[in-house]
């Protein structure tokens, strides 16, 4: 497999989130995923990014390519030091929001990747881990 760089995005503003969804499609389709499932990885960092808008006002967002077991893959890392997610369990639940919205964010991104791992501290920031194996 041909290794990528891994790409580093500051998320700051509502450029940056189509910055994250551009580069995470790029690498996806090099490492081999089909249309659909590019589109499908981007939109989990899409939403990603502007809860890093949302609720932290800026964060990072990490691009990177795997290989496991002769399996490829993505890895997406999204940070920031924003007030947290005071209940991850209750946050992954459907219609669940503290925000007003329809509460899909998460648990969407849940079922589109195989794996997410989710850190949270309050008043400290949140880390999501997310990937996608071919």
């Amino acid at each position: 497999m041909n290794h990528y760089r891994p790409v580093l995005i500051g998320i700051n503003r509502e450029s940056d989130i189509t910055k994250s969804v551009v580069e995470t499609e790029r690498i996806a389709k090099m490492i081999g995923f089909d249309h659909i499932i590019c589109k499908m990885i981007a939109t989990a960092v899409s939403e990603l990014a502007r809860n890093i808008i949302k609720y932290a006002h800026k964060g990072k967002i990490l691009i990177n390519s795997l290989e496991k077991d002769g399996r490829l893959g993505i890895e997406i890392i999204c940070c920031d030091r924003g007030p947290g997610i005071p209940d991850v369990k209750k946050a992954m639940e459907d219609s669940y929001s503290t925000s007003g919205t329809l509460g899909l964010g998460l648990p969407g991104i849940k079922r589109m990747m195989d794996d997410v791992e989710i850190e949270s501290v309050v008043n400290q920031g949140t880390k999501v881990i997310i990937k996608k194996w071919l």
